[in-house]
C-alpha cells in the first residue's frame, strides 16, 4: 500500500487513521471521537436529503414535514434518523466533555484542542436551536420568539438585533428562510472545525491516556488495533440508535410537534430539547433578563477558562480522591439542572434552580482552583516527607 504514503491526500489519511501512534492504555472513553464523527456524517447526509423535500415557508412548513413523513419513500425513516441522531450527538458530546474534565484533557499541551472543541460545542447548540423550527412546527413561533427575545436584553441595540434576526417586526417567512439556511450550512462548518480539532490533537501531543502521563514510551499504530476497538462502539451505537428509530422514535420529542403552529396560542410550557435544558435552567434561575442571558453564555464559555483555573501538577482526577468527589457532585448537579429546566417556573423549582446554578459556577471558579492548590501543597509536602525519611 505504498500509495497511502506517496499520494499527497492519502498521505494525510495514513498519518491520521493508519500509522498514527496512540497510547496503548487508552480505554473505551477515547472512542467518543469516532462516534461523534459518525454522528456528524449521518446528520449531514440525512439533513441534505430532508432539505430536498422541505419547504421553508410559514404556510407550508408543517405540510412539507408531513409530506416527508407520509409520501416520500422512506421519508419517515430519514426524519427519525435525523432527529434521534441529534439527541445521540449531544449525549456523546456530553460524555466526551465529561471524559475531558475527568482526565484533564484540557491541560497543556492540549489547550488548543480543548478550545476548538468548546467552539464546536457552541456551534452545535446554535445548529440545534436553528433546527427547532424544522423538527417542531408548532413550537416555531413560540420558541423562536422566546429565545431570540433574549437579545433584547442587550442595552441600546438589543431590539435592533432581534428585528435583524427575525427579518422584520415578527417571526415570518424571512425568519424561517434564514434559520433554515444557517441550519443547513453550519454542519459543514462543524465538519471543518472537527477536522481542525483532529489536526490540532495529532500535531500537538496526540491523545491523552488514563494515567495522565506521557504515552510516548508505549504506543501502538491506530490501525488495526484501535480501528477494531472503535468498530465495537460503532456497532453498539448503531444498535441503540436503531432501537430508538424503529421502536420509540418520538420518546425524546414533544407531542406538540404534531400540531400546526398557532401564533395566537402560546403552549403552557415552552422548553427546548433535553440536551439544552441545563443551560435553559441557568437562564431561568436569574430574575434579571440580561443577567440570565450572561449567565447562560458564561456557563458554556467558562469551559474555555478551565485550563487557566486548574493549576494542578497532576493531570486528571484518577489519583486525586478529593477532586473525584467534587467532580461527581458536579455531574449530579448538572443532571439536576437538566431536570429543573423542564419544570414549570414555580416554587420550589425556582429556588432549586438558583442553588444548582450557584453550585455549577462554584465548581469551576472556586472548587477547581482551590482543590488544585490544596493538592499541590499536599503533594509537595508528601514528597518532602519522603525525602526526609530517606
Amino acid at each position: 500500500m505504498r500509495i497511502f504514503k506517496s499520494h499527497p491526500l492519502l498521505k494525510l489519511v495514513n498519518s491520521y487513521l493508519i500509522d498514527s501512534p496512540q497510547p496503548s492504555n487508552i480505554s473505551y472513553w477515547w472512542n467518543m471521537g469516532s462516534l461523534l464523527a459518525l454522528s456528524l456524517i449521518i446528520q449531514i447526509i440525512s439533513g441534505v436529503t430532508l432539505a430536498m423535500h422541505y419547504n421553508p415557508s410559514v404556510l407550508e412548513a408543517f405540510n412539507s414535514v408531513e409530506h416527508i413523513m407520509r409520501d416520500v419513500n422512506n421519508g419517515w425513516l430519514i426524519r427519525y434518523i435525523h432527529s434521534n441522531t441529534a439527541s445521540a450527538f449531544f449525549f456523546i458530546v456530553y460524555l466526551h466533555i465529561g471524559r475531558g474534565l475527568y482526565y484533564g484533557s484540557y491541560q497543556n499541551p492540549r489547550t488548543l484542542v480543548w478550545s476548538i472543541g468548546v467552539v464546536i460545542f457552541i456551534l452545535m447548540m446554535a445548529t440545534a436551536f436553528l433546527g427547532f423550527f424544522k423538527r417542531s412546527p408548532k413550537m416555531l413561533s413560540n420558541i423562536t420568539i422566546s429565545i431570540t427575545n433574549l437579545m433584547s436584553a442587550i442595552p441600546w441595540v438589543g431590539q435592533d438585533i432581534v428585528e435583524f434576526i427575525w427579518g422584520g417586526f415578527s417571526v415570518n417567512n424571512a425568519t424561517l428562510n434564514r434559520f433554515f439556511a444557517l441550519h443547513f450550512v453550519l454542519p459543514f462548518v462543524l465538519a471543518a472545525l472537527a477536522l481542525m480539532h483532529l489536526i490540532a490533537l495529532h500535531d500537538r501531543a496526540g491523545s491523552s491516556n488514563p494515567l495522565g502521563l506521557s504515552g510516548l514510551a508505549d504506543r501502538l499504530a491506530f490501525a488495526p488495533y484501535f480501528i477494531f476497538k472503535d468498530l465495537i462502539t460503532i456497532f453498539i451505537f448503531i444498535f441503540v440508535l436503531s432501537i430508538f428509530v424503529f421502536f420509540m422514535p418520538n420518546v425524546l420529542g414533544d407531542s406538540e410537534n404534531y400540531e400546526v403552529a398557532n401564533p395566537m396560542k402560546t403552549p403552557a410550557a415552552i422548553v427546548p430539547e433535553w440536551y439544552l435544558l441545563p443551560f435553559y435552567a441557568i437562564l431561568r434561575s436569574i430574575p434579571n433578563k440580561l443577567a440570565g442571558v450572561i449567565a447562560m453564555f458564561a456557563a458554556i464559555l467558562v469551559l474555555l477558562a478551565l485550563p487557566l483555573l486548574d493549576t494542578s501538577n497532576v493531570r486528571g482526577l484518577q489519583f486525586k480522591p478529593i477532586s473525584k468527589v467534587f467532580f461527581w457532585a458536579f455531574i449530579a448537579n448538572f443532571l439536576a439542572l437538566m431536570y429543573l429546566g423542564g419544570k414549570h417556573v414555580e416554587t420550589p423549582f425556582i429556588e432549586l434552580g438558583q442553588l444548582c446554578t450557584f453550585l455549577y459556577f462554584a465548581w469551576f471558579l472556586l472548587l477547581v482552583p482551590a482543590v488544585a492548590i490544596f493538592e499541590n501543597v499536599l503533594g509537595s509536602w508528601r514528597s518532602s516527607l519522603k525525602g526526609d525519611i530517606r
